[in-house]
């Protein structure tokens, strides 16, 4: 197995997994796939922009909080992109992060959330070192004009 496919298929799956629980509420996965060694950075969908081990481990386990408090269900981490450097130091992945929030109604809202992560080895595993997140938005690009 190659670099890259050993990443896409071992840490990946751990994310996957992290980002799941982090929507019912529980911020360990994720903080346990986290490097603790500065830089690391946030800039989030909710808008808080972090940087410094102290300040992110605040802010996730603030978004765990406010995430836990609401039903959702269907979580998928759909990558589109993901690349591991030459020398097998740094990676970074694109893509998103789709879920259903379950209304008071039985009502399902789509959700969509559009991730950036970069990824860092240390001491032969892989940590995430920063993360941009936000709600995608409508494309309102031409070549989706038939589409709006």
């Amino acid at each position: 197995m190659g670099e890259l496919e050993a990443f896409r298929t071992v840490f990946l799956a751990r994310q996957t997994q992290a980002e799941e629980a982090m929507i019912h509420g529980d911020v360990e996965p994720r903080l346990a796939l986290w490097s603790k060694d500065d830089p690391v950075s946030l800039l989030g969908a909710w808008g808080p922009n972090r940087t410094g081990w102290a300040e992110l481990e605040r802010t996730f386990a603030w978004v765990a909080a406010r995430l836990g408090g609401t039903n959702y269900s269907d979580f998928r981490f759909d990558v589109e992109v993901a690349e591991v450097s030459a020398d097998g130091q740094m990676a970074y992945t694109v893509g998103f992060e789709r879920f259903n929030e379950i209304l008071a109604d039985g009502e399902r809202k789509a959700w969509t959330v559009r991730v950036t992560h970069v990824y860092r080895r240390e001491d032969g595993e892989w940590k995430i070192v920063h993360r941009h997140g936000d709600l995608a938005p409508i494309d309102e690009s031409p070549a989706n004009a038939e589409t709006r």
